[in-house]
């Protein structure tokens, strides 16, 4: 396929086309008359070979292929504009503008606030987005990096794209303060037999293999999709939770639990911000990967170098 060939136009006219299922609303919606618009999906027809639109009774149906393409359309839509606001110049003090970033609430709350804090005083007119990663993240993360700013995410679960390296964590356990089955260490055995709460994502992935690769596998009694709510889960039970230490430290007090050293020398966690190869040389976005860089440096277990892509910034 020849992309100099193909009108981008008609990029857009698709995604109109394939989410309002009609010729004269999806026109309307891009400023195109039924006339113009039905020339469009005559020739968006004629590309994929496929009807796209399936008239049943009275309105319009996608047909397969069309229904493929819905998602992909609106992801490169999305990438396209990304590409086409792109800034040669920025001026964090003067501009406006909003990132979105991806990140699970232990990311948030360990470098997110940091970072809202450094934009508050640096970049006054500066928004940022926080969303919560959606399930099977792994499978989707390009088209994710295509329509975001960037990823906060631990090395070992993704990899084929440029990272601005943060900051490194450990990981620690919790367990409740009248769980007298443990005593003033953990031991292997406990983690064997007593009931584990988890973080349902795949975040900690490297640390859990390590417990595979040490012949424990943990008995999950509770599993829950944030990591802030494990000392609450584990409060008063004999259940035991797997955390990061610079997140347990922000929560201690919040729940009677102690904080205990692992009976096994843990993988270390090696935070980074993830971003897709579009974001390159947008000034925009080189100035939040240094920000970010800055912040990160900032933390305790900060990692050098700021980036490992050579317009990392």
């Amino acid at each position: 396929m020849n992309l100099a060939s193909l009108d981008l136009n008609l990029v857009v006219a698709l995604r109109a086309l394939l989410e309002e299922r009609n010729v004269t609303r999806a026109g309307k919606r891009i400023g195109l008359s039924q006339p113009a618009m039905s020339a469009a999906l005559a020739r968006l027809r004629r590309h994929f070979e496929d009807d796209l639109l399936a008239r049943v009774g009275g309105h319009y149906e996608l047909t397969a292929l069309g229904q493929v393409l819905l998602d992909r359309t609106s992801t490169a839509c999305d990438l396209l504009e990304r590409l086409f606001t792109s800034q040669a110049d920025f001026d964090p003090a003067r501009e406006e503008h909003e990132f979105t970033l991806v990140a699970s609430d232990y990311a948030v709350a360990v470098f997110g606030a940091e970072l809202a804090r450094a934009v508050h005083h640096r970049a006054p007119r500066i928004r940022l987005r926080f969303t919560q990663a959606p399930p099977g993240i792994v499978e989707k993360v390009g088209t994710l990096l295509s329509t975001t700013d960037g990823l906060l995410m631990p090395h070992g679960i993704i990899s084929d794209f440029p990272a601005t390296e943060l900051h490194d964590d450990q990981w620690v356990f919790l367990v409740a303060e009248d769980n007298h089955e443990v005593g003033d260490h953990l031991t292997r055995k406990d983690l064997a037999r007593l009931p584990w709460v988890t973080y349902q994502r795949t975040y900690d992935a490297p640390a859990v293999r390590q417990l595979g690769m040490l012949g424990i596998e943990p008995r999950v009694e509770v599993s829950i999709d944030t990591f802030q709510a494990l000392p609450f889960m584990v409060a008063g039970t004999r259940r035991i939770a797997l955390v990061q230490r610079l997140l347990a430290e922000r929560l201690r007090g919040v729940a009677p639990v102690r904080i205990m050293e692992p009976p096994y020398e843990a993988v270390p966690l090696r935070q980074a911000l993830w971003w897709h190869p579009v974001h390159s040389r947008d000034a925009a976005h080189i100035w939040l990967r240094e920000t970010a860089a800055q912040v990160g440096a900032s933390l305790p277990g900060h990692t050098a170098p700021p980036s490992n892509h050579p317009h990392g910034g």
